[in-house]
């Protein structure tokens, strides 16, 4: 199965180099959705002028980003800072305590298949 999902260029520009292998979102219903194997098509915001396609290698639930952020190395997200309360402060700006607490936190493992 194909899903679409809409990446800000700096995340974008990272999984398009191989940097970032692991996406960060909510496990709210539309991600609740996703299963090994199946692709997903990103979109470069705000343009929307470029995609790229990748797919799912691994899905790890938590019941928070702390703790996905403890347990899966930075790198992995493209980034070279592992200091993890300025990563949970960084994605609480995308992304409420509320909300984090409703639906959990979801770390996708993916593959790129083309750029």
């Amino acid at each position: 199965m194909e899903h679409k999902m809409k990446l800000y260029e700096e995340p974008f520009r990272a999984i398009k180099s191989g940097k970032k292998t692991v996406e960060i979102r909510l496990y709210d219903p539309k991600r609740r959705k996703l299963k090994h194997g199946d692709t997903i098509e990103f979109t470069k915001l705000p343009s929307e002028d470029e995609k790229l396609s990748v797919k799912v290698i691994k899905l790890c639930t938590y019941p928070t980003f702390r703790e996905m952020f403890a347990d899966i190395p930075a790198e992995k997200f493209g980034i070279v800072d592992n200091h993890i309360e300025k990563r949970v402060e960084s994605i609480h700006t995308l992304y409420s305590t509320a909300r984090e607490q409703e639906w959990g936190s979801l770390a996708i493992e993916i593959e790129l298949l083309f750029p």
